[in-house]
């Protein structure tokens, strides 16, 4: 009797377990969707827009969906989305239309791109073809690309981002973008806690946004990111200083430093353990000043979310860089 009352509890069990398992199976790796979301930018890529131009556009718009309350976070293997306004038409009365012909009459922007008879605003297929469309009416140089962003988004920023993006997938010849390195090669002696919003004095009064890593004078710097150089030269705060701009709308700041490797310029491209530079103590002054408080790096993230561009505290980004670069390095 007492098998028998256990029973439906084996049963309830060995169910949550099959579908544990089974949502497990379901459950795409990073690389099989990255697989997917590249054979998407393959497909409809042309002669005026290559398939870097389409990813770079996706992942911006990825970018700033993760950061904004303000605009939806679409699901799925592509990103990309536009407002129903500019899909069917501002004085289209239909909100859901998918019919291409009534959306060309409305002067909207959807397209069919699959041949299925319908403009999906939920399409992948039909919204990177609706994308693909607008950029070939603009031509495949560089420059058109840029015009062509300008005139669909309104902002230099967000135009120079996308610009950055496609031109690190070009690069890499990949969209797998994501790994990240410490800023100071382990092997070499250093230390830092989170002082994220601790005051500054020189300068006026100001919070400290970044982390400093102390270490000897001459101890490389290394990127910390796949990127382009951005900035590089004097600033009064933050001395010889370096900027890299990522695929994630990133900005990763690197200051304080004694000099530069030797060779590089903004417009470098980088990947994580590039040497960059050497930890010193310049800045505080007039171009060439140091010595004004002990060597180290002051390393800094900003984001930008299509609209400003604002600091985060990058200690637990640098914590969980330090523990990987330690389990790689054993």
């Amino acid at each position: 009797m007492r098998h028998w009352f256990l029973l439906p509890i084996y049963l309830i069990m060995l169910s949550l377990f099959f579908f544990v398992v089974v949502s497990a199976q379901e459950q795409p790796t990073q690389e099989k969707l990255l697989e997917e979301r590249m054979n998407y930018y393959l497909k409809f890529e042309n002669e005026f827009v290559p398939w870097y131009y389409l990813a770079a556009v996706d992942q911006f718009e990825r970018n700033i969906q993760q950061v904004r309350n303000d605009i939806p976070n679409k699901e799925g293997i592509i990103a990309l989305q536009f407002t129903k306004d500019y899909w069917m038409g501002e004085l289209n009365p239909n909100k859901e239309d998918t019919s291409p012909l009534s959306i060309a009459i409305f002067a909207g922007k959807g397209l069919d791109g699959n041949g299925d008879g319908y403009a999906d605003l939920e399409d992948n297929e039909d919204v990177l073809f609706t994308m693909a469309t607008f950029l070939s009416g603009y031509g495949s140089a560089e420059e058109e690309f840029s015009l062509a962003l300008w005139d669909y988004y309104k902002r230099e920023e967000t135009v120079n981002q996308i610009i950055t993006i496609a031109n690190l997938y070009k690069h890499f010849e990949t969209l797998d973008l994501d790994e990240h390195a410490f800023p100071i090669p382990i092997k070499h002696n250093y230390s830092f806690q989170g002082t994220w919003g601790a005051n500054r004095g020189w300068g006026g009064r100001r919070i400290h946004e970044g982390t400093d890593l102390f270490a000897s004078y001459g101890v490389p710097v290394q990127s910390t990111s796949y990127g382009i150089i951005e900035t590089l030269g004097w600033n009064e705060y933050g001395g010889w200083r370096i900027g890299i701009r990522d695929i994630h709308n990133t900005y990763h700041y690197f200051a304080h430093l004694a000099y530069f490797n030797e060779g590089l310029k903004e417009g470098d491209i980088v990947e994580p353990r590039t040497t960059i530079g050497y930890v010193g103590n310049s800045g505080y002054g007039k171009k060439g000043t140091s010595g004004k408080f002990p060597p180290h790096l002051h390393y800094g993230m900003y984001k930008d979310n299509g609209r400003t561009e604002w600091a985060f505290d990058p200690y637990p980004s640098l914590r969980l860089w330090e523990r990987q670069d330690r389990n790689t390095d054993r």
